[in-house]
């Protein structure tokens, strides 16, 4: 679908829109669906709350939670910090925590444990159920329960899910709560050997786990996740039409994620020195490329900002300033800044950043749009954004002015060829000559 031409500078403030269904079927009712998931993540998080505990009992269930949440805001932080160019809304960061550290771990505790069982059984085999378990059957569970999250936020909250930033961020986030509640229990039944065995201190289980999966490895399962949200990233950025690519490149990310997953958990099984090596030579080396990626990727849709949103600034949706302070992360800060100190303080510094976010969405929008990606409902979404930005104009408009005023780069003023008498390095000039008259360097946010 090719771009339509940008609608017309308004001359009085739209109104909301029109044509909403009064009469909806029962399921599409916000507050039944908000409802049902709310309980559904309760009463995992309840079920798997007593698993945990039953098998850690309370103290180590206590002592786990409590080395096992260190990690968590400065895994959240970051992901959040990926996602400060388009913020996708808490509720959806929230739903995929949550997912994780109850849904997911829930399915993942009771699957494995029925698979591990039966293969033992079947096999009359229990340490060989128990390597089969850790390197085929754990992959498979965790990663698809926690695709699943993925997934829901592709489907039903399409809008906020429009490309690989978005799709690490959720996945990030679910594989962080599932890892929270993942290492409750390993930390927890660490603990508790290390009672029975009388262990402290260094040599005990529980700072071997600790070292392992809170100092050492904290990104792991974000990282084997990461690697499905960056499939669904990708196919979010494919065309309505190209169907099998939608379906193909999520389910490459979700096997490549499950092919590394079983990879780290077999590393035990190389030798002595299997597990550091697995570590040195791959985890550390993918982190560090999905790191590069997800950074040159935010990068990019900076540039997107810039290169869109003039558009909208000639037929005066925009200033002329905005499309510049809209695509520098510092700029924007300074807005938000500004607006506070000037103009009311945290609400107004919240317009602005709702005002950011907006012509964030519409900038991409417009770049799918003209790349013939968009959806047919491309027009409406555009007059919704647009709408909105016009809502907020009064406030975001002053501060993000002052904000590109303060960080655009200085004019270079290059010396002239001929001599500047009076200028450094020259004499006064001669008596009777009259200088071409001086101007100043122009620069438009400087004004």
């Amino acid at each position: 679908m090719a771009t339509d031409p940008v609608p017309p500078y308004p001359t009085h403030p739209t109104g909301p829109p029109g044509g909403a269904l009064r009469h909806a079927h029962w399921w599409q009712r916000k507050w039944v669906r908000y409802g049902a998931l709310i309980t559904l993540l309760t009463l995992s998080g309840l079920v798997i709350l007593a698993l945990v505990r039953e098998q850690t009992g309370t103290q180590g269930f206590l002592v786990g939670l409590g080395l096992a949440v260190l990690p968590v805001p400065l895994l959240i932080a970051a992901f959040r910090w990926l996602d400060r160019v388009e913020p996708g809304p808490w509720r959806n960061l929230l739903f995929a925590f949550a997912w994780g550290a109850c849904a997911a771990a829930l399915i993942a505790i009771v699957a494995n444990s029925f698979a591990t069982r039966w293969i033992a059984t079947a096999t009359a085999d229990p340490s060989s159920a128990d390597t089969l378990g850790a390197t085929v059957i754990a992959p498979i569970v965790e990663e698809s329960a926690k695709a699943a999250a993925v997934l829901l936020v592709f489907l039903f909250r399409r809008r906020d899910f429009t490309g690989l930033v978005d799709g690490v961020v959720i996945a990030g986030l679910t594989a962080t709560g599932f890892a929270f509640t993942e290492n409750i229990l390993y930390l927890g039944t660490a603990f508790g050997t290390d009672q029975l065995t009388g262990d402290s201190g260094i040599a005990s289980v529980t700072a071997a786990t600790f070292f392992v999966r809170i100092v050492m490895s904290p990104f792991a399962h974000p990282l084997f996740t990461v690697l499905t949200g960056i499939g669904f990233g990708i196919a979010a950025l494919s065309g309505d039409r190209q169907r099998w690519r939608r379906i193909l490149l999520p389910l490459s990310g979700l096997l490549l994620a499950m092919g590394m997953h079983a990879l780290w958990n077999g590393s035990a099984s190389f030798g002595p020195f299997g597990f550091f090596a697995v570590y040195a030579a791959i985890m550390v080396p993918a982190f560090g490329l999905l790191t590069w990626l997800v950074i040159w990727t935010r990068q990019r849709e900076l540039r997107t900002v810039r290169e869109e949103l003039p558009a909208y600034a000639v037929a005066g949706w925009l200033t002329p300033a905005e499309p510049f302070a809209l695509g520098s992360m510092r700029a924007r800060r300074m807005a938000r800044q500004y607006a506070r100190r000037t103009a009311g303080g945290r609400r107004a510094a919240r317009e602005v950043a709702q005002y950011e976010a907006y012509a964030t969405s519409l900038a991409f929008l417009r770049h799918r749009g003209r790349r013939g990606r968009a959806g047919a409902d491309f027009v409406v979404r555009e007059a919704e954004l647009l709408r909105e930005l016009w809502r907020r104009r009064e406030v975001a408009r002053p501060a993000l002015d002052h904000a590109a005023r303060a960080t655009a780069p200085p004019v270079p003023v290059v010396a002239a060829p001929w001599p500047m008498y009076g200028a450094y390095g020259y004499p006064a000039q001669p008596s009777g000559y009259q200088p071409y008259p001086a101007y100043p360097a122009y620069n438009p946010y400087r004004t």
